[in-house]
């Protein structure tokens, strides 16, 4: 129990008050999330992967890990589709069922809660955060697949008309992040220290400034939203995003035998709420923006105690 509570403190506690905080502002001032967005998705989120991936050393398999990420969205499509067939959903509700269960909240969250997860313990060692730099690695990658896979099948399954993979693509080559993880492994080949230039001194900068971002923004976001506790097949997609996600996870984990702090950090990302994007591009799209809406700011509530958790499970499996 102590652990748990200090998981509870520690970790998801200061997550949501910063959550809380961007809800407060929200509520009492007017925002505009849509700026707010494009400096987070296009500035902040990758300046944060650039400096990271240029300065961690690599102790797994970058590919594997995303070939990983890649699985579980395919895992969590094919749970999603066929739950939408169980509860016979409308087009665009089933479409909107399957895109909040398949994609996390990897930006917002993810990359937050592995950062005090790894600062914190059990997870310190020798009471040092020795491994926050793999873990943090292994979430860019996490972050990696589900943005692109987000902007592309996501984009192209938000149930609305007209959807193909040619403007699935084209939003995919429009987002800078792509290109700045491409970029940070291509300066890891060659002999150049680039950490040592102004570019990325200020490429640091902004990335300390990523996380209270992230968290301000989606209380931002959440603010706006309108939930309806009566409607039960969102509670449903939640606890399926919530509890099934890190379940299947556990299993792929398992079916690839990895263990330690790359183990630990994909079942911690796994267990993320649904992401604020979704119903971002079902507004967008015109698919069921409604219930996308609902789905997400379920999670995210609920998300506090199921990820807590998850992380006490993260700490005695690997």
């Amino acid at each position: 129990m102590y652990i748990l509570l200090s998981i509870l403190m520690n970790n998801i506690v200061p997550v949501f008050i910063l959550v809380a905080l961007g809800f407060i502002l929200g509520r009492k001032f007017p925002m505009d999330i849509a700026t707010l967005s494009k400096l987070f998705f296009y500035l902040y989120v990758p300046a944060f992967a650039f400096v990271n991936i240029l300065t961690v050393e690599f102790s797994f398999n970058p590919l594997l890990v995303i070939s990983i990420g890649l699985i579980l969205v395919v895992m969590n499509y094919i749970l999603g589709a066929g739950m939408s067939k169980i509860f016979r959903l409308p087009h665009k509700t089933s479409k909107a069922f399957q895109n909040t269960i398949m994609f996390n909240n990897s930006g917002n969250i993810g990359v937050s809660l592995i950062i005090l997860v790894f600062s914190n313990e059990p997870f310190l060692v020798n009471g040092q955060p020795s491994n926050l730099e793999i873990a943090l690695a292994v979430q860019i990658m996490m972050l990696l697949v589900q943005n692109m896979s987000t902007n592309t099948f996501g984009v192209i399954n938000s149930g609305g008309e007209g959807m193909t993979v040619k403007k699935g693509l084209i939003r995919l080559i429009k987002i800078p992040f792509v290109y700045m993880v491409l970029a940070a492994f291509l300066f890891r080949l060659v002999p150049f220290d680039v950490t040592k230039t102004p570019i990325f001194t200020s490429m640091d900068m902004i990335r300390g400034g990523m996380i209270s971002i992230a968290l301000l923004m989606l209380g931002l976001q959440l603010s706006q939203s309108k939930i309806n506790l009566k409607l039960k097949t969102p509670y449903v997609a939640s606890f399926t995003r919530l509890l099934i996600g890190p379940l299947l996870a556990f299993i792929v984990i398992h079916m690839f035998g990895l263990s330690g702090v790359v183990a630990q950090s994909i079942f911690i990302s796994a267990s993320t709420p649904s992401a604020v994007n979704v119903a971002l591009m079902a507004k967008e799209f015109q698919g069921d923006s409604d219930f996308a809406v609902q789905v997400v700011t379920l999670s995210t509530l609920l998300s506090a105690f199921t990820m807590t958790g998850a992380i006490f499970l993260a700490s005695v499996l690997w």
